[in-house]
């Protein structure tokens, strides 16, 4: 049953990408793995500084910002119910909630500080792992194409995932190049993010299984 085969394979994907983003977290948290090179990615970053990138991609971080992420999916996700989609749209913001929870759960628990503070071009008090810019990108953005798969075709769906991985990719660089994240913590962010929405589209097709919905015009 193509169904069941899929849930499966979800259900795979969401363990593995689990323990991926645990063994991310641990990495950076000991310095080993990806944080050895976190010295060295933020010289770098620093080195290829300039006025005018500095300039865009302080916007872009801010448009990347956990807060802006937050804001996308309660939006989007209203406007789902309003149409009808009500599961989606709950699921939408369910997801958003949850992964804004694990990853500052973890940032709590391991304390990890963040780069010398003179090397920040943007304000950032908390705690730096994982990266709460990349968790959220990863987690609402590839929601949103989640909920966009069914009702895209072949070039738009390679579209849809170009966009989202150069969107993810540059949230994560940004903080980096802004100095206020360890490249260590990027990755691990991004991993969170990953994981946590592998589990939840896992539940989201749990439930479709369970519970299908009349189709509802666009």
């Amino acid at each position: 049953m193509p169904g069941r085969r899929v849930l499966v394979l979800t259900a795979t994907c969401a363990v593995v990408l689990v323990a991926v983003a645990a063994g991310l977290i641990w990495a950076a948290f000991t310095g080993v793995g990806p944080a050895v090179e976190d010295r060295s990615a933020l010289a770098g970053a620093i080195d290829s500084r300039s006025a005018g990138v500095t300039a865009i991609l302080v916007v872009f971080t801010n448009l990347g910002s956990t807060a802006a992420m937050a804001v996308l999916a309660v939006v989007t996700g209203v406007v789902l119910i309003v149409r009808g989609r009500r599961v989606d749209g709950v699921w939408l913001i369910a997801t958003m909630a949850g992964a804004s929870l694990v990853f500052t759960l973890v940032k709590r628990s391991l304390d990890r500080p963040r780069p010398p503070l003179p090397v920040h071009l943007v304000q950032a008090a908390n705690e730096s792992l994982p990266s709460g810019h990349a968790t959220m990108s990863m987690t609402v953005v590839g929601a949103l194409v989640v909920l966009a798969w069914p009702y895209l075709t072949g070039p738009l769906r390679l579209g849809a995932l170009l966009v989202a991985a150069a969107w993810i990719g540059g949230i994560g660089y940004s903080r980096i190049y802004l100095g206020v994240h360890w490249f260590s913590d990027v990755v691990a962010g991004w991993a969170t993010g990953a994981a946590w929405l592998t589990v939840c589209t896992g539940v989201l097709l749990w439930w479709r299984a369970r519970h299908p919905e009349p189709a509802v015009p666009a």
